[in-house]
């Protein structure tokens, strides 16, 4: 797999232009028909593929992410391109993913998809539909998981469980088991790809419902508040003030980051007892870029050592290294810390607001950032696309300057 941006570099993917197309126009006619739902796609990163499904989508490191096979999807009709549009999006509102953990994954991916189907026009055939498993519809996931797995199911999470094997023709049938959903829930596939899912582990449920919360305000605002009917409790819900502290959505927004510490290795002799004992990699050291906006809205000695301070705390005990930019139009100063900043200053700057020079200065360190951090009102243009976790530490009355990213509030 690779990013789209990355497919001029591969000579296979030369005629991948008039694919993206099919996938272009469809996001197009999503945003005439939905408007909400095409606004919260483009807080997607998206990734081309070339596996059997046509889209899947999942949350990984912090960053929603669109699978996409250009050929695949335009096997599909353009109704159907749209409802498959609509389905995968429905997947990341209800945090599907996060929510499979220590579930079965067949019948947790089957239950999501029977959750969401009924409520979405033009499915391709093969959808998944409670009435084909002799179930009622407006259940949600956990329902129809329940309905779903057999109390002795056995195997691995990834498998059914049950085998290939066929009934011994003489054997009896116990009267009513035909009827189990679970039996024919079997034979049911997903629409997408619930392979990626596994990737959401890599992000705290906490940080994934902030992802969600902070693109579903996003899409609530460019879609004049159109929100599709189904779907008006859940965002309502998400749209009112996080119950997650935000020292809290810091905390896992640098953790999934990077990882840092020695770990051991088979790749790797160790050097006194060969081939017994695994090696161990080098610790790696945590990069963190943070950018601080220094308007007058930001310009709260107050604001910026709680902020600094929370920092300090977790950069504390691990091996990072840690770049701070003052900026405004331009970036006005820079600091680099080993370890834990003492205290972001307060930095008279003035003028006008330009996000984009931190990440113009991120593209250009040497090793790159891990994730970038940025401290502002929100107020002044920023990059149409990023490749770095964001997370937008904003204040009370800021607004969030671009479509991707995470945004935490600061509410000092």
């Amino acid at each position: 797999m690779m990013d789209l941006g990355e497919r001029s570099q591969d000579p296979k993917n030369q005629d991948s232009a008039e694919g993206m197309r099919v996938l272009e126009n469809a996001v197009v006619r999503l945003l005439k028909s939905h408007p909400f739902y095409g606004h919260f796609l483009l807080g997607f990163r998206r990734r081309l593929v070339a596996d059997d499904h046509a889209l899947g989508v999942t949350i990984g490191n912090g960053t929603p992410i669109l699978c996409v096979n250009p050929a695949r999807l335009a096997d599909f009709s353009p109704d159907e391109q749209r409802a498959l549009l609509e389905h995968v999006l429905k997947h990341v509102l209800h945090l599907h993913m996060s929510r499979r953990k220590g579930r079965h994954a067949h019948d947790w991916d089957i239950a999501c998809d029977l959750a969401i189907n009924p409520t979405i026009a033009d499915l391709p055939p093969q959808a998944a539909l409670p009435r084909k498993v002799k179930l009622e519809e407006g259940l949600a996931a956990e329902e129809y998981y329940r309905q779903l797995a057999r109390p002795f199911d056995v195997g691995n999470l990834e498998g059914r469980g049950f085998g290939d094997a066929t009934r011994d023709p003489g054997q009896a049938v116990e009267a009513g088991e035909e009827q189990q959903p679970g039996n024919e829930a079997a034979n049911l596939r997903t629409l997408d790809d619930h392979q990626v899912w596994a990737e959401a582990d890599s992000t705290p449920q906490g940080l994934a419902e902030e992802v969600v919360r902070s693109m579903m305000r996003e899409a609530y605002r460019k879609s004049s508040g159109e929100v599709p009917g189904d779907l008006r409790p859940l965002v309502e819900g998400m749209l009112a003030p996080s119950p997650i502290p935000w020292k809290q959505v810091l905390r896992q927004f640098i953790a999934t980051a990077g990882r840092v510490g020695r770990r051991s290795t088979w790749k790797r002799e160790h050097r006194r007892f060969a081939h017994e004992t695994p090696g161990t990699r080098k610790r790696q050291r945590l990069h963190l870029l943070v950018g601080v906006d220094v308007s007058d809205s930001t310009n709260i000695g107050e604001l910026r050592e709680t902020f600094a301070r929370e920092l300090a705390q977790i950069a504390r005990g691990r091996d990072s290294r840690i770049t701070v930019l003052y900026a405004g139009s331009r970036i006005q100063r820079i600091d680099n810390f080993v370890g834990s900043p003492a205290v972001v200053e307060v930095f008279e700057g003035g003028g006008f607001t330009d996000l984009r020079p931190v990440f113009d200065h991120a593209r250009s360190m040497q090793p790159r950032p891990a994730a970038v951090i940025y401290l502002t009102d929100g107020i002044g243009p920023a990059p149409e696309t990023m490749e770095f976790p964001t997370l937008w530490v904003l204040t009370r009355d800021g607004e969030k300057p671009a479509p991707w990213g995470v945004e935490l509030r600061l509410d000092i």
